[in-house]
């Protein structure tokens, strides 16, 4: 292939229903190439496997890259030089090239029936060197007289008998396989129609593509990949052959048992942009220590020779905290946006000062749902043991807590302004009036105000939070429960 050759990369998925891990790194990776070359990004959707083929999925193929920042420059809906891009709109051509590795002898029609075929297949299967088809061997008259009869074929491709094939992968290196360990595969089932390894050979080369990003199951079909290459004559492309990515040491990641796709992570709580971040590192290092990068760092620093060949093991403790850092470096305002529905989904009052609630939320924010557990005292004050009230460290106790309750109530009513800076001022002339230390007058209100021991935000913020009103009541409500 000629250094000089402009870089095309393809995501090829399938729609099949939702954006599993690997699938979205394949996509990224792909990306990464094309952009870090100053090339391009081709979107062709496979839809050739109907038995598997999910209603809406392409949207869900759509949406995933558009919300990921994988912008395509060419794909099904916006067109480009080398269309179309669904692979079933692509089906006449197929045969022809097909028809063409026949007439070189690199391809033959073989007429045996489904059931000599699954025979021959159980034969060979324990043996590293498949027997060859007759067919190989049948005359040009032979084959015509079997057309002519009507009897249904295959095309298989004809693989040398001696010598071996060497490819190249960028991850692996140069492999080398025994060319009699080869299966003479279908490229046109009985039905005209191609099959998936024959149909991604044309597509790719038709459409210029100069890598190509896949998982390492492919490995062993790579060979036959570029002895078709060679019998058409074409350049053969760049492999970049990647490890799965695995929830252990020996189990892949699988929607069937429940491991999560791109979109089950966004209704955990996950960010997208921090989704992205984490399925880089997911079989790929950069060269410093950074972790945290956008998409446009991830173009410039990502470079084919930092993949590893070692599964990828998706760690859900890096991802938290990969997300943890994004919603750190939000401002205020970008937080607040999509923490809101978050918020709202718990708390319904009208009251609150969303704004604040976001602000103390943020520091103690991993996942958006964690948000969940932390405000669910908002609404309504959960019924609550007056030992939480002791505190060792803050020196209190159920005896002490009255006290400081009793001494807060007034001084809470007479505030005209219900800011943060009065409740605080407010409190803190009380603790210095009182000459107590802050935790003794403070944590009695907090647990007053929340009924938890883990909260969101100090006695203050939470009494600007719920109100005037509201905060009254809960103070009123844990003299109440001291009294007792």
């Amino acid at each position: 292939m000629s250094e000089t050759k402009r870089v095309r990369t393809r995501f090829a998925p399938s729609p099949t229903g939702y954006m599993h891990i690997g699938n979205l790194r394949t996509a990224l990776f792909t990306y990464l190439i094309a952009k870090k070359n100053g090339g391009d990004f081709i979107l062709r959707i496979e839809d050739t496997d109907r038995e598997r083929y999910v209603d809406g999925a392409v949207d869900v193929i759509y949406n995933t890259l558009r919300m990921t920042g994988l912008i395509w420059d060419e794909g099904p809906d916006i067109g480009g030089p080398v269309g179309p891009y669904v692979q079933s709109e692509r089906m006449g051509m197929f045969k022809d090239y097909a028809l063409q590795l026949v007439e070189k002898g690199e391809a033959y029609y073989c007429f045996c029936g489904k059931e000599s075929l699954e025979e021959k297949r159980q034969e060979t299967a324990l043996t590293d060197r498949p027997e060859k088809c007759a067919c190989r061997h049948l005359t040009p008259e032979q084959v015509r007289e079997k057309l002519e009869a009507g009897v249904p074929f295959v095309i298989r491709q004809k693989m040398p008998e001696e010598g071996e094939t060497t490819f190249h992968d960028e991850i692996y290196g140069d492999i080398t396989v025994e060319n009699a360990s080869l299966d003479d595969q279908v490229l046109i089932k009985t039905d005209g129609m191609p099959t998936y390894n024959f149909a991604n050979v044309v597509d790719d080369h038709t459409m210029g593509i100069t890598h190509v990003v896949r998982g390492n199951e492919y490995l062993s079909s790579a060979p036959k990949y570029n002895l078709l290459y060679k019998a058409f004559g074409w350049d053969v492309p760049k492999y970049i052959h990647c490890s799965p990515v695995m929830k252990d040491q020996n189990n892949k990641l699988s929607k069937r048992n429940g491991d999560a796709s791109f979109e089950d992570l966004l209704k955990k709580g996950y960010l997208k942009e921090a989704v992205l971040n984490f399925i880089a590192l997911l079989g790929w290092a950069p060269k410093g220590e950074q972790e945290i990068f956008s998409l446009e760092e991830l173009v410039q620093e990502f470079d084919i020779s930092g993949i590893s060949k070692a599964p990828a093991i998706f760690d859900p403790v890096k991802l938290r905290a990969i997300n943890a850092a994004y919603i750190r470096k939000m401002t205020p305002e970008e937080f607040l946006e999509v923490i809101t529905p978050y918020i709202r989904e718990v708390v319904k009052s009208d009251d609150i000062d969303i704004a604040l609630l976001a602000s103390v939320l943020q520091p103690r924010t991993e996942v958006l749902t964690d948000v969940y557990e932390q405000i669910d005292f908002i609404d309504k004050l959960p019924d609550y043991d007056t030992s939480m009230y002791c505190h060792k460290k803050m020196k209190t106790n159920e005896e002490t807590s009255l006290e400081a309750l009793k001494a807060v109530l007034p001084v809470l009513e007479e505030i005209s302004g219900w800011t943060v800076d009065n409740i605080h001022g407010a409190l803190f002339s009380l603790i210095e009036k009182l000459g107590v230390k802050n935790g003794w007058l403070l944590w009695p209100v907090r647990t007053a105000v929340s009924g938890k021991q883990c909260t969101p935000g100090g006695g203050v913020e939470l009494c600007r939070i719920l109100g005037k009103d509201e905060t009254i009541a809960r103070i009123r409500d844990g003299i109440d429960r001291l009294s007792k």
